[in-house]
């Protein structure tokens, strides 16, 4: 669906480059532009043979070259990269791109047509655009954070950088919102994506509850407070999701086990006074794991178990998608869009791997 567009990628570590990848897997052709040192995300964290694992998750189907945009020779050839291209990603502090020769405006007396998106942790101006910050300050700051607490309130720490995948999901959604532009008008545009920002976004719900009720926790039958919406633990301590919010659902899953008095509790607290509650609890403990995945798959009532990334790729729903996929260079990857068949997979580049194919089409 992208193929013919191009895309100068300027970014590191993993908001830009998980946009970028999803934006190859789409069919555009990205030129990833590295420091001399390369991106630090393949030098960083837990590698293999030697290359950050991090890395590897999220650049294949792209192109290096490196390039020293502080020197002049390196700042020439990548103006004449973006003059062959539809799209620039940057994610450098605010103004650093300009203080390279490389900032919007600079761009577009080159290629007034362009498309060019700015990432950067609180936007590219205002009080605190400056600051170095990462995925759990920006998670902490808007409000998300506070959304994921044990029972005794304390902020849980997430494993999963929440905030810099959605930074990359907001990126492509201007990013692709700006190329449809070009297609109407012929004109380029400027998009500034603050990851804080994006956060906020997601708490349309959250807010507008807190203002109405005081509650801070958003909506009260979605965060673990009612029975027939919550987590449970199973006889072998693992856990199973039951999200039987419509009453066509949480009656089927009374029935199923044999316990109509429960219906009329539907909406009732995950309290340990509620006896139903209590009831529920010791249900789900008399069988293990396995035994509820079973009955969540003959039985339609919103039920899920909770996977441990290890069990992904065994489990027949992603088999079946082939959404986790062992490559032909040696490691796994998973799909960015699960209903597109890829015609071919490259692997990560190797640093300035592709310099002299890069440079040789500026020629042309």
């Amino acid at each position: 669906m992208l193929k013919g567009i191009k895309v100068i990628d300027f970014t590191n570590y993993l908001p830009g480059p998980f946009a970028t990848l999803r934006l190859a897997e789409l069919g555009a052709e990205i030129i990833k532009v590295e420091s001399p040192e390369g991106d630090p995300a393949r030098h960083t964290g837990l590698s293999k043979k030697g290359d950050g694992l991090v890395f590897l998750a999220n650049n294949r189907q792209k192109k290096s070259i490196t390039l020293n945009l502080k020197e002049q020779a390196g700042l020439d050839t990548a103006l004449k990269l973006i003059t062959q291209a539809d799209v620039v990603l940057e994610s450098f502090r605010p103004g650093v791109m300009g203080k390279l020769g490389l900032g919007y405006e600079a761009v577009q007396k080159v290629k007034p047509d362009i498309v060019y998106c700015s990432i950067s942790g609180y936007g590219q101006k205002g009080r605190l655009s400056g600051l170095g910050n990462h995925d759990l300050n920006y998670m902490a700051l808007s409000g998300v954070l506070a959304q994921l607490k044990d029972k005794a309130g304390k902020p849980v720490h997430p494993s999963i950088t929440v905030a810099d995948y959605i930074g990359g999901y907001a990126a492509n959604e201007r990013i692709l919102t700006g190329l449809v532009s070009r297609s109407l008008t012929g004109k380029g545009s400027y998009h500034s994506i603050s990851i804080t920002d994006q956060l906020v976004s997601l708490l349309g719900n959250h807010v507008m509850v807190e203002k109405e009720t005081k509650a801070g926790n958003g909506i009260n039958v979605l965060n673990g407070s009612i029975v027939s919406y919550a987590l449970y633990e199973t006889k072998d301590g693992r856990f199973v999701s039951l999200g039987a919010l419509e009453p066509k659902f949480w009656v089927t899953f009374c029935q199923a086990n044999d316990r109509k008095e429960w219906i009329q509790a539907h909406y009732s607290s995950t309290d340990d006074s509620n006896p139903v509650f209590q009831e529920i609890t010791a249900l789900f403990k008399s069988k293990n794991f396995y035994e509820w995945i079973e009955f969540a798959q003959k039985v339609d009532c919103c039920m899920a178990p909770v996977l441990e990334i290890g069990e992904l790729h065994t489990n027949p729903y992603f088999q079946e998608k082939k959404l986790i996929f062992a490559s032909s260079w040696g490691d796994y990857q998973v799909k960015m869009h699960s209903d597109l068949e890829q015609e071919s997979i490259a692997p990560p580049p190797r640093k300035n791997e592709h310099k002299d194919e890069i440079l040789n089409n500026i020629l042309i």
